[in-house]
């Protein structure tokens, strides 16, 4: 479970993050949405401890990412929005590589890469370097090597970014399975059919703050809509904020 408490980061005179405060539980998928530029991955960064906040409190699994930075990445699964994939190495390398980082011993990590290999449908590539690889199939080792360790909570930062409908689809099912299996999934996103198919509880961002958070029905409640992406363009104040 994650709690975050009036997290605020600024670059220079830039506020990124301005007081930003949520929850996201275990067993539920919770959508961080907001146009480009609201905040959304410098939030992520600050979770999993890659940038330390200026101010505010943050709580993952009763970590703080300040004070805990190794035990969190302990408990943290992470999708970031770059990949960051050895072009170098083959995609089984790439998992390894992660799965050492964590202390896995030999026999669990070749097990752990087997079950994953089956799951995300990954055998055809496996063992190739990742360099020239599809959005989709570097998606999969990048859904692989955050998930080596079996962490509780997971972080993904725009997934499906560039992929295709049967990616898309398979993508979907596995978000859904961590969510079945009890894990705390937090999804950022800006694409309204992920956000209608997937999560529970969606926290919108606009130029660094909370402009809504509740479910589907509840942000529909509220802004009057009868779609999503109506209901986001009137809780962010404005179709102007999505260029923004």
């Amino acid at each position: 479970m994650i709690k975050v408490s009036n997290l605020q980061k600024s670059f220079g005179k830039v506020k990124a993050v301005n007081g930003i405060s949520f929850q996201a539980r275990d067993g539920e998928i919770t959508g961080l949405l907001g146009p480009n530029g609201a905040g959304k991955t410098t939030t992520l960064r600050m979770l999993y401890s890659l940038l330390p906040p200026d101010d505010g409190e943050i709580s993952i699994d009763g970590l703080n990412p300040v004070n805990d930075a190794l035990e969190i990445k302990r408990t943290l699964g992470v999708v970031p929005d770059g990949r960051g994939l050895y072009t170098r190495m083959t995609a089984r390398e790439n998992i390894r590589y992660y799965a050492e980082l964590h202390g896995m011993g030999n026999g669990e990590v070749r097990e752990r890469i087997e079950e994953l290999t089956r799951t995300l449908d990954m055998a055809d590539f496996i063992d190739r370097r990742t360099e020239g690889f599809s959005q989709g199939q570097r998606v999969k080792v990048a859904i692989a090597r955050a998930m080596v360790h079996r962490p509780q909570t997971v972080l993904m930062d725009e997934p499906s970014n560039g992929l295709d409908v049967m990616s898309t689809r398979a993508l979907r099912k596995y978000i859904l399975d961590l969510k079945k299996n009890g894990h705390s999934v937090v999804l950022s996103t800006h694409i309204m059919q992920e956000v209608a198919a997937l999560c529970d509880r969606i926290v919108i961002i606009a130029k660094g703050e909370i402009a809504a958070d509740g479910t589907s029905a509840e942000l529909l409640a509220r802004s009057g809509c009868d779609s999503l992406e109506d209901a986001f363009v009137a809780l962010i104040g404005s179709e102007e904020g999505l260029l923004a």
